[in-house]
């Protein structure tokens, strides 16, 4: 960066709090929640949300189990008034969820604000001014007494105008620019309006104290949390609430540490939609506190859903990263992640846990309406790991692991051909072409079993064989007797082909259930240079499934000789 420009800035300050308690505190129980989607969220969207937008967004919120929800700035705009009105007409209000409504301390906004409000049970009068240095200095030319008369008066009439409403009103007050005011300063303006709300311990004022631009570590406001909340008179007739924004990315983190530092609530919205960098992000919030064992009263059980209705109704993306409901955070592309993930996934199945311990997933994907099937995909990057994950999870071969490192080749190539992601779809279409369905150079035509019998003197078994193979186009009919069906066809492949190789490896299973069940072989020879080379066959009877898979893996040592 141009060392001139760096002289522009300057630290932000510290707060002179040397006994400090927040760091060893830990956050044992949900917030109180405030969303402000509907508010804060609407006015930083490009394009705003119509009415029918707006009540599918207030109809999601409610069925998260949002108990407060800022509806608009009805004083301000007419389509929030309306909004507003069509809440409350409507009867789309739930008992419990409590409308906030946000209102300037002018006179003339707060009477449209109780106007709006009519007809409501219940409703937040949220009031506020800016309190910073900045903007008392730049923008309105006031001193601080000023800026606390303007504060006083509007908290005045809000609170005259609730004795003469048949709504149960309840008062919040932010500081604007919380952390551009003066610590002493912001506690004396807070004082101010709490002496005129006259708040009791049953019935507090919400004070909220926003990071409207976020100027500092997590850790300052963490301090500034503490510090205020230490000095503020009555605190137990207050409820402290942090609004924090995403300037320097750290939105999250400086509300965890504010709610350690002794706040009760938290304004956000859903995805961190807000202005300029955005607010606070409650769902990742929320399940970082799920992640922890801690219920957060939010249910997020169903997360495409809120993807889906917020997206509609934001005209906004969800970024395929974004912690927890991005497309692909439960993704893993990378080979090593893939065979850990996997590894991971068996281990919990056969111990049964009820603790969730999966490598590079720190929360179970179904907990939020996710599959496991999207959560290892394959690319160039990807390793044999999450190929026989996908091969066993989605369509249920379960490769031999020495299999694996071969047929991770082959993914590979492939990906590599095409240069984009493969569908578990693809996979399985290459897997059949280069294992199943490769008869290139053999292909079985008929198999039976002669004769077979246990030649009880030496506790053995024969079989003797008759099988025709379709060499290169010609049939070839071919005998022979061995231990069993598959050694007689081996010896009969030697003797009457010529052909060389070693029967090295055979594992088998089960592909579907039923009496019309299908079973799978996996076959690995020897070459004459002693090579390895695996093939597959699928039948229902075992016998006929073990002969295709020698046969593939010749096809695949033949293939790759004339190459």
């Amino acid at each position: 960066m141009d060392q001139e420009s760096l002289k522009k800035y300057r630290p932000y300050p510290q707060v002179q709090l040397k006994d400090r308690t927040w760091p060893d505190k830990v956050v044992s129980k949900a917030p109180t929640w405030c969303s402000v989607d509907l508010r804060d969220g609407n006015q930083a969207l490009i394009q705003p949300m119509n009415l029918e937008e707006k009540l599918e967004m207030f109809q999601l919120l409610v069925e998260i189990g949002f108990k407060e929800i800022e509806v608009g700035f009805p004083s301000a705009s007419q389509i929030e008034y309306d909004f507003l009105r069509l809440l409350i007409d409507g009867g789309h209000i739930p008992q419990g969820v409590v409308p906030q409504v946000l209102t300037q301390a002018r006179e003339g906004l707060i009477r449209k604000t109780y106007t709006a409000l009519s007809g409501s049970p219940e409703g937040v009068v949220h009031m506020y001014n800016s309190t910073s240095t900045l903007q008392r200095e730049v923008v309105f030319k006031k001193g601080r007494k000023e800026i606390i008369d303007l504060g006083v008066a509007g908290a005045k009439l809000v609170h005259a105008l609730a004795k003469d409403v048949d709504t149960k009103i309840r008062y919040e007050y932010s500081p604007e620019s919380f952390t551009g005011t003066e610590l002493d300063f912001a506690l004396e303006i807070c004082e101010a309006v709490m002496d005129v709300f006259e708040p009791t311990p049953e019935n507090p004022v919400i004070l909220n104290l926003p990071a409207t631009v976020e100027m500092s570590t997590p850790n300052i406001y963490a301090d500034q949390i503490e510090w205020f909340c230490r000095n503020l008179k009555n605190r137990d007739c207050a409820i402290i609430s942090v609004h924090t924004h995403n300037d320097r990315g750290a939105a999250v983190a400086a509300s965890e540490l504010a709610l350690m530092a002794g706040a009760d609530r938290v304004e956000g919205t859903l995805f961190g939609n807000g202005e300029r960098t955005g607010n606070v992000d409650l769902l990742t919030l929320a399940l970082n506190m799920f992640s922890q064992g801690i219920d957060p009263e939010l249910d997020f059980s169903s997360i495409n859903r809120v993807v889906n209705v917020y997206e509609r109704c934001t005209k906004l993306k969800v970024p395929p990263r974004h912690p927890y409901a991005g497309e692909l955070v439960y993704t893993a592309f990378s080979g090593s992640h893939q065979d850990a993930i996997n590894k991971g996934m068996t281990a919990l199945d056969l111990t049964q846990s009820s603790l969730w311990e999966v490598p590079y997933l720190p929360i179970d994907p179904q907990d939020l309406g996710r599959t496991y099937e999207s959560i290892i995909r394959i690319n160039s990057q990807s390793g044999k790991g999450g190929v026989a994950y996908i091969m066993d999870h989605e369509f249920g071969y379960k490769l031999p692991k020495a299999m694996h490192p071969g047929f991770g080749r082959v993914i590979q190539e492939v990906s590599d051909a095409i240069g984009d992601e493969l569908s578990p779809d693809m996979i399985l279409h290459t897997f059949e072409k280069e294992y199943l369905f490769n008869a290139n150079g053999y292909a079985l035509k008929s198999f039976n079993v002669i004769k077979r019998h246990i030649e009880e003197e030496e506790e053995k078994s024969v079989a003797e064989i008759e099988a025709v193979v379709a060499v290169h186009g010609e049939d070839k009919t071919l005998h022979a007797v061995g231990n069993g069906p598959l050694d007689a066809f081996c010896e009969a492949l030697r003797s009457g082909l010529g052909m060389q190789f070693v029967l090295h490896s055979y594992h088998e299973h089960a592909l579907t259930q039923g009496s019309s069940s299908r079973a799978v072989s996996y076959i690995e020879v020897l070459d004459a240079d002693k090579e390895s080379w695996w093939g597959a066959g699928i039948d229902t009877d075992i016998i006929v499934a073990s002969i295709k898979s020698l046969l593939s893996a010749l096809n695949r040592s033949s293939a790759k000789k004339k190459e």
